[in-house]
């Protein structure tokens, strides 16, 4: 994996640069080849919170993860937590996938019998989507700053309404940087 490691609001030392490079680095253990992809790690500080956001793209799969916390180096490691859960989930669906169909070998490592196999076993449990609750309810017309008051009424970080202009079912949602986003369908 080649690193393209950049700072924002950040001076860059050697530490930082290598401690990412070498927490990152470790998820090249669970591919069959290490993948030649260009890794993009952005260390950021904002509002006394140290950010990392990185992204690994590979063929058919975009991984991605970001966290923030009071120290940086505790950020890398949150981080590197989070890639490599997907990494195993990824390979859990590939590998389930393969084991269905038979056939191509996968992108990601077989795991040994003994270490990794009650951690695949707890993946697949993970893996299973369960809906615990449906909620229906009549979609009153506003317009987007009513519907950012009602999301913050009832204290939810989404809220679905028809938007009164457009005629259309629209989202309203509070961002991490404690503004607000719309989601509006294309068509």
């Amino acid at each position: 994996m080649n690193f393209n490691i950049r700072g924002q609001n950040i001076l860059l030392t050697d530490a930082l640069k290598e401690y990412a490079t070498k927490k990152i680095g470790r998820l090249e253990r669970y591919f069959e080849a290490p993948p030649a992809t260009e890794v993009h790690v952005t260390l950021s500080v904002s509002k006394n919170l140290q950010s990392v956001e990185v992204t690994i793209p590979l063929t058919g799969i975009l991984l991605r993860a970001e966290e923030r916390s009071e120290d940086m180096y505790a950020s890398i490691d949150l981080v590197a937590e989070k890639l490599e859960r997907q990494i195993r989930k990824h390979k859990t669906k590939a590998n389930r996938r393969h084991r269905q169909n038979g056939g191509i070998r996968t992108l990601f490592r077989e795991a040994s019998e003994g270490s990794t196999a009650t951690a695949v076993r707890q993946l697949e449990d993970e893996d299973e989507l369960e809906l615990v609750r449906t909620k229906r309810f009549n979609l009153k017309p506003m317009d987007i700053e009513e519907a950012i008051l009602q999301m913050n009424m009832v204290g939810h970080s989404f809220f679905v309404f028809a938007n009164s202009e457009s005629e259309k079912v629209n989202v309203v949602y509070k961002r991490n940087d404690g503004k607000y986003g719309l989601i509006e369908p294309n068509a």
